[in-house]
């Protein structure tokens, strides 16, 4: 009976745990989402401009 209450008292303490490394892991993702999605924006804004450069020229 004692070892089904030491179970039950790991269990408990591990689960705050898991939930700490997977809202790590979360936060992690979205932040390098984030940065390669910065990294497009730019790329879309400077193929922009060039389109426009381009476009300027021309007339």
């Amino acid at each position: 009976m004692m070892e089904m209450y030491s179970l039950v008292g790991g269990i408990i303490f591990l689960i705050p745990l898991i939930i700490a490394i997977l809202l790590i892991k979360w936060l992690f993702n979205i932040k390098q989402n984030s940065d390669e999605q910065i990294r497009q924006n730019k790329e879309i804004i400077s193929m922009l401009r060039a389109k426009e450069n381009r476009e300027t020229s021309e007339k």
